[in-house]
């Protein structure tokens, strides 16, 4: 029953940073790769019949950590938050918040989730699977918007 609660809360978390984004951009479409993982998670769980992690509480206050600091990452970028990569023109660049230290904390707390939500349930090929997608893909994004700030600094 708790894996109904956990996998909601997330899910919920997830659509409603969804409406931000759209309302930051309105082209923005859910990445396949986080719907995937909800759907890994619960067959995983389900399938496998996978109890709650003997650690589920020390797990999920880490969890629940980690989303204070996305919502600082959020909050300090502001109406610049978005999932898609935008430069904005004559913006400055963000130093505030978890970005005085990370260039992209968010994408931290995003690791760390895909990390720890399934080892709530005990569900390892999830956790592993898409730790690896998950790092794959940020790599492509970040060198994308990395090369998107770069064109823009030197214009």
């Amino acid at each position: 029953m708790i894996i109904w609660l956990v996998i909601g809360f997330f899910v919920c978390q997830r659509l409603i940073e969804m409406l931000v984004a759209k309302r930051n951009e309105k082209k923005v479409n859910m990445v396949a790769m986080h719907a995937g993982f909800f759907v890994s998670l619960m067959v995983e769980v389900w399938v496998l019949n996978r109890p709650p992690s003997p650690y589920f509480l020390v797990v999920l206050i880490f969890l629940l950590a980690a989303q204070l600091i996305r919502y600082w990452a959020l909050c300090s970028l502001g109406t610049y938050w978005n999932t898609k990569i935008l430069v904005v023109p004559n913006a400055m660049m963000v130093k505030k918040g978890p970005y005085r230290w990370l260039k992209h904390p968010n994408y931290v707390v995003v690791a760390i989730e895909l990390l720890l939500i399934p080892l709530l349930f005990n569900a390892y090929f999830t956790a592993i699977l898409f730790t690896c997608l998950n790092a794959w893909m940020m790599a492509v994004r970040i060198q994308t918007e990395e090369k998107a700030l770069n064109q823009y600094l030197l214009n």
